[in-house]
């Protein structure tokens, strides 16, 4: 029986998980080959253990690249991008069923085109609850429990929900997603993140009472400072809520076009009995994927190249979205 409440934890059991299919309409089209080889893995991955539904703006297209059709699901629909996290719909248990909100995105404020990503939600799910409160999948972590986690440089970005005050915005999170506490993040932050700070960019519920989160031990790393003080704040919180913590190596640099990228472990896909690890082609990852493999001994942890995906400032979590029905 699954008793959460709220917001569900990616960790529960899931139904399948959603991708939007690279086009040539989108940022990936100067590398556009190289990116749809990184979505096939990832689908392939995802349908061994659960069905996995893709939107494609050429639904005969996208077939093609898959032999073998099982637990896939293709939608016909044209999106603006591929950051399924954040303009897919969320879905929290609320007393005793499942239900999906469809929030407002804005293209992480307004940076990008967004006006299809946003309408994707009524197209593929009419019967989500609309919200006019703009909020993305990747900013808030659940764990299950009534407890949300997020970031204030998020939430409280006047390039999100300018009309509101902190409190009223911590009010809509508590109301809409049925969390009974707003735990909030002031520090950490990643070069090249277009999303002002997500947490699953930094910070993951991997039960309903430990953070998994990105630690960055090099004074030299232009992260340190701003990491060293998010751990600081982690470690407080583990005191006050009993929580447990795993720290995780931060990414070694990696570049492209002379742009610092922002590699993270921590934008790790759960899946049923599964997880999908983002990997980077650099030393780091072999010490990460031992991490998984002991943290998780009942789940296969597969090492996903998220080396493209970076290069458009997202990785792995950010590409897909978790459903529960």
């Amino acid at each position: 029986m699954n008793l959460q409440t709220g917001l569900i934890a990616e960790f529960s059991e899931q139904t399948y998980v959603q991708i939007i299919f690279p086009h040539a309409q989108t940022d990936w089209v100067e590398y556009l080959e190289e990116a749809e080889k990184t979505f096939i893995h990832i689908i392939e991955a995802v349908q061994t253990f659960q069905g996995c539904k893709i939107i494609c703006a050429d639904v005969n297209a996208v077939k093609k690249h898959f032999k073998n059709k099982h637990n896939l699901e293709f939608v016909a629909y044209t999106s603006d991008d591929t950051w399924a996290r954040d303009c897919s719909a969320i879905t929290i248990s609320k007393e005793g069923h499942k239900e999906l909100l469809d929030f407002t995105f804005n293209a992480w404020g307004n940076k990008f085109e967004a006006t299809r990503d946003n309408a994707m939600t009524a197209f593929l799910t009419p019967h989500a609850k609309p919200y006019d409160f703009v909020l993305e999948g990747g900013a808030i972590e659940s764990n299950g429990e009534g407890i949300l986690l997020t970031t204030t440089a998020t939430m409280y970005n006047p390039n999100r929900n300018p009309h509101l005050t902190k409190a009223q915005i911590t009010q809509k999170l508590k109301d809409s997603l049925q969390m009974q506490e707003i735990l909030y993040l002031e520090h950490g932050f990643l070069a090249g993140d277009d999303t002002d700070s997500h947490i699953d960019t930094l910070v993951r519920f991997i039960t309903n009472d430990t953070l998994m989160y990105v630690q960055c031990l090099d004074p030299q790393d232009i992260h340190y400072k701003a990491l060293q003080l998010m751990e600081k704040e982690l470690q407080a919180l583990a005191k006050k809520h009993h929580f447990k913590l795993i720290a995780l190596p931060m990414a070694e640099a990696v570049y492209f076009q002379n742009e610092r990228l922002p590699a993270t472990y921590a934008n790790f896909l759960f899946l049923n009995n599964a997880l999908l690890l983002p990997s980077y082609n650099t030393k780091t990852d072999e010490k990460v994927i031992t991490i998984f493999e002991k943290t998780f001994p009942n789940r296969k942890i597969i090492p996903i190249d998220c080396s493209i995906l970076i290069r458009q400032h997202g990785s792995l979590h950010c590409v897909s979205m978790n459903f529960y029905f």
